[in-house]
């Protein structure tokens, strides 16, 4: 699954893969993957990325446009 909303929400907050990799604990590689959909982001990491930008999971994949965590 390609998630298009993690870079959004990645460049909208000005940062880099490195950034978020590094608070992923993962190589920048593996992030710029889990970017470009060449491998799945582990449901762990999925709610670790939801969690750093204060927003839903069906919001980071792209279910729904509310970005509330309720």
């Amino acid at each position: 699954m390609k998630l298009e909303r993690i870079r959004d929400l990645r460049e909208d907050n000005d940062l880099k893969q490195k950034d978020l990799a590094l608070y992923l604990s993962v190589d920048q590689s593996t992030y710029s993957d889990y970017e470009n959909g060449r491998i799945n982001i582990p449901p762990d990491m999925l709610i670790k990325i939801a969690d750093y930008y204060n927003v839903s999971l069906d919001n980071l994949a792209g279910r729904s446009n509310n970005k509330d965590i309720n």
